[in-house]
């Protein structure tokens, strides 16, 4: 019985794409070398053998972020919206569009308000700073309007409490 032997190939010093390749770095869990690669703007990298050899790995990331920017500031629709606070997807930890734009899944008419078909009854949600400030079911639509509007003031109030301790702090 004749053994076979596969070759590893020394892709040390080589240059794919904005990837040099430093040295060995180990083996996949699919059997391939794995490589340890600085890129061109300074991070190090380790990438698969195969990714390398055929272009389908060519840099750290900075390349594809690189290009998503460019696209981005050549399209005149974007280049409309750079710098509209309203776009902001967040302030203070919380996503402004969710919180003042109806989506257009929205049948109740109402932010935060969602019938939900299983139960047959309404739930009204507050999602605030990674947690629910308000999460409950009401059989009356209105009912659970009122939940929501409240659990709003409520959360205004505080918001205007926290502002006016740090300005006196200050």
């Amino acid at each position: 019985m004749e053994e076979l032997f596969m070759r590893l190939l020394d892709l040390s010093g080589q240059q794919f794409g904005r990837l040099t390749v430093i040295r060995r770095d180990g083996t996949a869990k699919n059997g391939n070398a794995t490589w340890l690669c600085k890129c061109s703007c300074g991070n190090l990298v380790t990438v698969d053998s195969y990714r390398l050899r055929h272009g389908i790995t060519v840099s750290c990331g900075c390349y594809r972020r690189d290009i998503s920017k460019a696209r981005l500031t050549k399209d005149p629709r974007t280049r409309k919206q750079i710098g509209n606070a309203t776009n902001l997807p967040l302030v203070n930890g919380s996503n402004v569009a969710a919180l003042t734009k109806i989506s257009s899944r929205n049948i109740s008419g109402v932010i935060g308000v969602s019938f939900d078909k299983r139960s047959g009854k309404w739930a009204a949600r507050l999602f605030y700073h990674g947690r629910y400030v308000l999460n409950q079911t009401f059989s009356d639509f209105n009912d659970a309007v009122a939940a929501r509007r409240q659990a709003e003031k409520q959360l205004n109030q505080k918001e205007d409490l926290k502002t006016v301790e740090e300005s006196a702090e200050g």
